[in-house]
Order: structure tokens, then sequence, then C-alpha cells
């Protein structure tokens, strides 16, 4: 075969195979041109299905941005109400802490200031003494007084303000009749308008210094409430520190102390506004701790111990003061100066009327000691026996009465400041002045019976003996009609002679029926008297008999008591009265009341009298 015949064939095959492959070639784009429009349709209607999904999601995502800004906000604001309680909280903490820091410091005053009383107390001499109290009675006459003008003055201007209104009614009402022009009325305009201007700031610039007044007083009055918290709490160290000393060093120390703060106590219950029958329970107390106290010093002194009638006593004290501070303690705390004006006005309702309402029903034995007399603190809550049946009084009435019974001290002005309740009696505040002072009365509004006499008279020297005094109380009791009355008791310390008188029925003494009176020993006169247990229960009575014979009671009695005086008594006890026979006597260096039931024989009640320094019994 030639090369020619070999290249033309193979050349033919080559070219028939180009052919088969450039027709594929052909056939495969078409091909894929129909597939890539086929995917595109399938994209396309894919897409165009997805699109109401997207609008859907894009829904959601806005709803949860705008929850996830409400909880950004709600958290905001509650970051922020915390943050508002918690400053409140921290501005609170802060205030009580300035509070209570206040209180400290203030506190811390008192005390200093108690320091440096006692501490003059401690060195004072009697002279100094008597000039200090005798200033501080002026000043209190002053501040009365200065009270009493103060009332005056508003009662006096609004009365006069009355009487202008009323004037200016009569004269609008003639105006009105004899119809004037135009000009008329606009003058009488002006005329009333500048009168009621110009009254106006007068009422207005007495309303400023009566107010200013008022809270000045208020501030007084509850400086004299802090100082008698600050006494409370100091008695119930010293007491506290009684009951465990054992050293005679220290007891005198302590002894000295709870003397002098029982005077101070006594000082400051008197500056407080409030009516002395609110005040009498915790004043008595006071009285016969401070007493107590001198007579356990004075046997200290002498070389003795104490005993144990007066550790008991010392025990009794403490509880009964304890008692005291709770309540005073508490009012301090919680009260303003508002509750102390509402108390300077008078209103039983006030915080301080009810915190020294429930001191004085708070149950306040005295020990079995005394030191002013057997039943000298006895008062029966029964109707007013002695003032039954007779008729009630007026005011003007009242200020007779009291002119007529005290005309002896040269009585210039009398005037009814009020009226006031003490137990079941409603009674006549009287004020009556005098050449050389003022003076005080209260008069029962049933019957014009002197209840109560204050006379503040400067007592420093003796003049007169004890019997002396004695002849002038009866002299003076007789004058306000106060009739068969037996002094059983007087004490006096040199200045001032303190007496209680007791009725009597067929010679038996009546205890329930007691007077107190106060004489000075200086100018022989009476400067003090208090009737109110007799009032309550003096009646004529329906006496029982006796069963045994004075003999035979006075044998049963403890064979080494020193038996000086008896007689037949009709003593309070339990709510009722038993007739006993009273022996008044002494045993190892100490002086004894024993009662002696006279229908049973039964010993009843026994009596250590304390003081005896400065008392004495009349039997």
């Amino acid at each position: 075969m030639s090369k020619k015949e070999i290249s033309s064939g193979t050349e033919k095959a080559e070219n028939l195979t180009r052919k088969n492959t450039a027709k594929k070639t052909a056939a495969k784009p078409a091909e894929t041109k129909g597939k890539a429009v086929k995917n595109t349709q399938t994209k396309s209607k894919k897409s165009k299905a997805k699109k109401p999904a997207k609008k859907v999601n894009e829904k959601r995502l806005a709803k949860r941005r705008e929850r996830e800004q409400k909880k950004i906000e709600l958290a905001k604001i509650r970051a922020e109400k915390k943050q508002k309680r918690l400053e409140k909280k921290l501005e609170s903490k802060q205030k009580r802490l300035d509070r209570i820091a206040a209180m400290k410091q203030a506190k811390a005053e008192r005390r200093e200031k108690s320091k440096e009383r006692r501490a003059m107390l401690r060195h004072e001499t009697k002279e100094h003494r008597i000039q200090r109290r005798k200033e501080e009675r002026q000043a209190k006459i002053e501040a009365r007084v200065a009270r009493r003008e103060a009332e005056l003055a508003e009662r006096r201007a609004r009365r006069e303000h009355r009487l202008k209104v009323r004037a200016e009614k009569r004269a609008a009402k003639n105006d009105k009749r004899h119809a004037p022009g135009f000009g008329g009325w606009l003058a009488a305009v002006i005329s009333l308008g500048v009168t009621t201007l110009a009254l106006g700031t007068m009422l207005t610039f007495g309303w400023m210094n009566m107010n200013g007044m008022e809270a000045q007083m208020s501030a007084s009055h509850t400086e004299s409430l802090y100082e008698l918290n600050a006494i409370v709490d100091n008695l119930d160290t010293d007491l506290s520190k009684m009951r465990v000393s054992n050293s005679k060093q220290e007891q005198v120390k302590l002894l000295t102390e709870i003397i002098i703060e029982s005077e101070t106590a006594e000082t400051v219950l008197e500056r407080l506004p409030m009516d002395i029958q609110l005040t009498q329970n915790m004043t008595s107390f006071v009285n016969k701790m401070g007493d107590a106290a001198q007579s356990m010093l004075f046997a200290l002194a002498n070389g003795k111990t104490l005993t144990e009638s007066q550790i008991a006593s010392l025990e009794y004290m403490y509880k009964t003061n304890m008692e005291l501070k709770n309540i005073i303690n508490e009012l301090t705390a919680t009260s303003g100066d508002n509750d102390m004006i509402e108390a300077m006005r008078g209103k039983s309702d006030s915080l301080m009327y009810v915190s020294f309402g429930e001191i004085q029903n708070t149950t306040i034995e005295t020990p079995k000691e005394i030191n002013d007399g057997p039943f000298a603190e006895n008062i029966k809550k029964v109707s007013a026996k002695n003032l039954e049946g007779l008729d009630e009084i007026s005011a003007p009435r009242a200020e007779e009465l009291a002119k007529q019974y005290f005309q002896k001290y040269g009585v210039n002005e009398v005037c009814c400041t009020g009226e006031t309740v003490a137990e079941q009696l409603s009674l006549y505040n009287v004020v009556m002045k005098t050449n050389d002072g003022e003076m005080s009365a209260q008069l029962s509004k049933q019957g014009g019976k002197v209840i109560e006499f204050n006379s503040y008279k400067d007592c420093s020297a003796k003049n007169f003996s004890v019997e002396r005094c004695v002849d002038i109380a009866e002299d003076f009791l007789a004058t306000l009609g106060f009739k068969n009355m037996k002094a059983v008791w007087t004490s006096e310390n040199g200045s001032t002679c303190n007496l209680n008188f007791a009725a009597t029925q067929d010679g038996i003494v009546l205890y329930s029926d007691m007077v107190k009176v106060k004489v000075c020993e200086e100018r022989g006169i009476v400067t003090g008297m208090e009737a109110l247990s007799y009032a309550l229960n003096h009646t004529e009575r329906k006496l029982p008999q006796t069963d045994i014979t004075k003999n035979e009671a006075k044998a049963k009695l403890n064979a080494e008591l020193s038996v000086e005086t008896s007689r037949l008594c009709l003593m309070p006890i339990d709510g009722g009265e038993v007739l006993a026979y009273e022996f008044y006597g002494s045993f190892d260096g100490s002086d004894y009341y024993v009662y002696i039931d006279a229908r049973t024989g039964e010993e009843i009640e026994v009596f250590k009298v304390i003081g005896t320094a400065q008392g004495r019994a009349l039997l």
C-alpha cells in the first residue's frame, strides 16, 4: 500500500471523527443552556416562595427588640426606685443617728448640770440653802404673775375686740337707716378698713407675743422634764449600788447622793405644769426616800450598821424607782413641744397628763416605816362624806369666802383663776394678794370648804416653840370650821413645824379624817394646810365596842417594848376601819407604833418611826 493511500484513508477517518465530535460539542452547550434555564427558573420559584417567610421574621425581630427595650426601661426604672429607696433609707438612718447623738449630747449636758447642782448642794450651807430656796420661790411667783398677767391681757384684748365689733355693727345699722350717698358709704368703708387693720395689727402683735411666751415656757418645762429624767436615772444607779455595797464609806457617799437627788426631784416636780394631784404620789415617794436615806446616814454616822428593815426599804425604793424611771424615760423619749404646750393648757388627754396619771395610779406603798405620822398618806377613794348635803357655790362666792377665811392675813385682792378636780372633789382655785406676798387656796365647789392652802412666806429662824405652833394651828383650823381636832404628830427643822391633826369622836382618834398643817416658826403663822382626806372621809360614825381592855391588849405586846403612851383609835386598813389600841414606845433605841385589835386582841400593824431627830409623836 502506498503512502498516499494510507494518508488519504487516515485523513478520512480523522475527519469523520472530528465531525462527530463537533456535533456532540454543539449538543452539549444546548443541553447545558437548557439545564441552566431550568435551574434559573427553579431558583426564581424558590426565591418567590421564600419572600413571605422573610417578612414574618422581620416582624418577630421587631417585636423582640421592642420587648427587650421595654425590659431595659423597666430595669432602669426599678434601679432608679431602688436607688431612691436606698437614699431615703440612708437619709432616715442618718437623721436617726443625728437625733440619737443630739439626745446623748442633751443627756450629757443634763448630767453635767446635775453633777454641778449636786456639788453645789453638797457644799451648800444652811444660809445659802435658805437664800436659794427664797430665790426659787420668788422666781416661781414672778413666773406665775407673768403668766396670769399675760392671760389677763389676752382676755382684755378679746373683750376690746368684741366691744369694737359690736360698736361697728351698731354704727353700720345706723348708717343703713340714714341711707348715706356714695360718698358717705365710701368714707365709712375706708374708716372701717383702717380700724380693722389697726385692730388686726394689734391682735396679731399680741398673739405673737403670747405665742412666743408660750414657747419659752414650754422650753423651760421641757428642760425640767429632762432634769427629772436624769435624776431618776441617777437614783437608779445609786440605789442599785447600795444593794451590793458593804463598805460604810461607800454607803455614806451613796446615801448622801440619794438625799441630794431626792431634794432636787421634789423641786423639779414643783416646776412641771401639772396639777398637784398628779404629782403628789411621786413627790411623797421621793420625800420619804430622802428621809429614809437620811435616817440610814445618821445610823452609819453613829457607828451602826443597816438593819434588815432598812435593807428591805432600800430594796423597795430601788424597785419603785425603777417603775418611775421606765415611765419617765418613755415620756421623755416620746414627748415634744406640742405635748408640753397641751399640758400647760391643762388638757387631760395630753401625753404629760396620761403619763403622770399612770404614775399616780401606780401602787407606791410606804414601807413599814413612817416619818410623818401614822396613816399620814391615807386617802380612801370614797364619796366626799364631809360635803354631803351642802349647796354648790359660785366662783364669786368662793372669792368672798376666801377673803373671810384669811382676813387675818391682810388680804387686799382675791381672784378665782379656774377650777380643778382632786380625787372626787371639784375645787375652785383662788389666788389672794397681801402686802407681803401672795397666797393660794383651793375651795370645794360643794359647800365652799378650804381643802388646800399655801402661803409663800420666808421662814429661816425659830422664834416659836413646837407647843406654841400646835396652839396656832388649832386656832387656824377652828377659824376654818374644823372641830374636835387633835394633834397626833409633829416634826420641825428649826424654821418650819409640820403637824398632823385628826378628828376625834368620843375621845377616839379617827385617823382617816386627817388634816396637815404647816406653821412658820419665825413668824408664828400657818403657811400651809391640806384637808383632802378629811373632806373625803369625815362623818359622824357609829363606833364599835371594845371586847378587851387596854391592859389585856398591852399584854399582847413584846415584853421588850417600853410603852410610853396608849389610846384608842379608828385605823384605816384594807379599805375599811378597825377599832384598835395604839401603843407608842421604844425598843433597842428605835421608836415604834403597835396596833392591837380592840375586839380580837390580834396584832394588826407595826410601824417604825424614822427621822427621829426631826419628829416626835404627840399622844
